[in-house]
């Protein structure tokens, strides 16, 4: 039933069913999917992601070490941060080189990577904040050779507000031959395309 109308004795009975999740987003009273698909998707994948968190933490098949270097890895820090740092010493679209300012971002996302593949370094590049926001939503990607790759959904006022120059080839230097491995399925599954 996805994006269908129900009525609203049939959602508050599959809100009941479905749990936690379902009453987060009607909580949040995003609106109708046609004015903000964005706010929704992102609300969407927030409590997806929280669920397969959720999943690792309650897995006892998976060690506890690794359990907890998968959900640290999940929030941006700890071990999967440290192996990107052994890869990545700065932003590759800022400059910002202090560690505090940084985030490992996943190029796989974590959601969709295996166990070792959430930890593995060349999975990530160190991203500032708004950077990281524009990386892991998919409004920016990256080519093979470091030239920026800028979304055609992404808003283009909103982008040189950000830091990002629309008017010009921006290249952000080269990857190792695993980052473009991950950059191709970011390429492939997270990038936003226009959609006809």
């Amino acid at each position: 039933m996805y994006l269908t109308d129900v009525s609203p004795a049939l959602a508050d009975v599959l809100i009941g069913l479905i749990g936690k999740e379902a009453s987060i987003l009607k909580d949040r009273s995003v609106g109708p999917v046609l004015q903000k698909p964005m706010q929704v998707e992102n609300a969407d994948l927030e409590i997806w992601e929280h669920h397969i968190e959720s999943k690792i933490e309650s897995d006892r098949r998976i060690p506890e070490t690794e359990r907890e270097a998968l959900i640290v890895a999940r929030r941006g820090q700890g071990l999967f941060k440290q192996r990107v740092m052994e890869i990545e010493t700065r932003c590759r679209i800022t400059g910002v080189t202090n560690p505090i300012h940084l985030r490992a971002s996943h190029c796989k996302p974590w959601r969709d990577s295996s166990n070792e593949e959430c930890l593995d370094g060349e999975n990530g590049l160190l991203l500032t904040p708004t950077m990281d926001h524009l990386f892991d939503r998919g409004f920016i990607s990256f080519e093979d050779s470091g030239v920026l790759i800028v979304s055609p959904v992404a808003d283009p006022p909103s982008l040189t507000r950000m830091g990002i120059a629309t008017d010009r080839i921006i290249n952000v230097g080269i990857f190792t031959e695993g980052q473009k491995q991950f950059l191709d399925y970011h390429r492939e599954s997270v990038l936003l395309l226009a959609r006809h």
